[in-house]
């Protein structure tokens, strides 16, 4: 009998060979939005992983809407075929690995230096204004961002747009829309960060206005892909973005045409107080698949195989999110294939490393 994570899945018209996907997850090694070596090999290696689907990390649909000055972008057709060449890469590791990119826009967690210099851009460094629904800092030592024009919302709608026709020329499978996180379209979402009395805030309808927006601006430019979204379920604070909300809002999405749904949590505020260990996101992600039906990835520190397929068997999720540990053994899903006595296709040059 074969175990829950080894059978295929399907999401639309996307294969997927079986349940382990690999999660976005920013390498800070970008020169000007563009690919380097680093992330051909980096992204090849995932390719060859095991895992059934990989999501290239945030692109940024701005220049000022990348996390930091070293972040992937996705803003000119030249940063368009950066795209194409790791996908290329990705292709010619293993063409049964689908390739998912997601795209982002900061937002007020935006001009940060690399997470391991810490702090903020300066001028001399180029940095630049951070921008967001309102003019409200993310924690005492961020900066306060310039709140957002209605012409400047509308910009930002057409260059998710453009970002999507990008990435569905470079060939991916799938886009992840980054409406998670604490960047700008989850800033949108929440009632801590959006204060505007525009169209654009107060109630929940008015709140998911310009993230619908982006999906639908998104789905139009890019039909042949499929478009889902990661969405933090909660912000770990009082009176901000709830479980309600993500439901509420996800099953709007579906109705809009949404493939899935990778659901996380937190990174709005510095004040939230996360219960950090095992499990402690997987309790969302099933609320969200019981209560829209939507194909759901779950994340939060999955770490072995045996924990991977009991999320599945539970019916927590229909894909686990496997990150930090791809990035110390890139080989997790074989591994993984292993340990839960599995027999998969290894790739002919490694066979002899499988036998010990």
């Amino acid at each position: 009998m074969r175990t829950r994570l080894f059978t295929p899945y399907k999401i639309g018209d996307m294969e997927l060979k079986n349940r382990i996907s690999v999660p976005p997850m920013c390498q800070y090694q970008a020169k000007d939005g563009k690919a380097t070596t680093w992330h051909k090999v980096h992204y090849g290696k995932l390719a060859g992983s095991g895992a059934a689907l990989v999501c290239i990390e945030a692109m940024a649909v701005t220049p000022d809407g990348r996390i930091s000055g070293s972040d992937l972008g996705l803003w000119s057709d030249e940063l368009g075929w950066s795209l194409s060449e790791i996908v290329e890469t990705m292709r010619a590791i293993d063409p049964s690995t689908k390739i998912a990119v997601q795209i982002n826009h900061a937002g007020r967690k935006a001009s940060e230096r690399a997470p391991w210099l810490g702090g903020h851009l300066s001028q001399e460094e180029g940095g630049w204004e951070p921008v967001a629904p309102s003019a409200v800092s993310a924690g005492s030592d961020r900066p306060v961002p310039r709140e957002m024009l209605p012409g400047g919302i509308e910009a930002v709608i057409q260059a998710f747009a453009y970002a999507a026709q990008r990435a569905q020329k470079a060939g991916v499978d799938a886009i992840e829309i980054h409406m998670a996180h604490g960047y700008l379209l989850h800033q949108f979402l929440s009632p801590l960060s959006n204060l505007r009395t525009d169209e654009y805030g107060g109630s929940f309808e008015n709140r998911i206005r310009l993230p619908l927006a982006v999906f639908d601006a998104m789905k139009k430019a890019a039909p042949q892909v499929q478009l889902g979204v990661r969405v933090s379920a909660t912000d770990w604070l009082e009176g901000g973005w709830n479980l309600k909300e993500t439901i509420d809002f996800l099953n709007i999405l579906k109705a809009h045409g949404c493939a899935f749904a990778d659901v996380s949590t937190g990174g709005l505020h510095e004040d939230q107080k996360i219960p950090v260990g095992y499990g402690y996101q997987l309790p969302f992600a099933r609320a969200v698949r019981l209560q829209t039906g939507l194909p759901t990835i779950a994340c939060g520190l999955i770490k072995d195989a045996r924990q991977a397929e009991s999320v599945l068997v539970e019916g927590t999720a229909d894909l686990v999110d496997v990150g930090r540990e791809m990035l110390l053994n890139p080989h997790w899903g074989w591994q993984a294939a292993l340990q839960l006595n599995e027999k998969v296709e290894f790739p002919p040059s490694y066979v002899r490393g499988m036998h010990r």
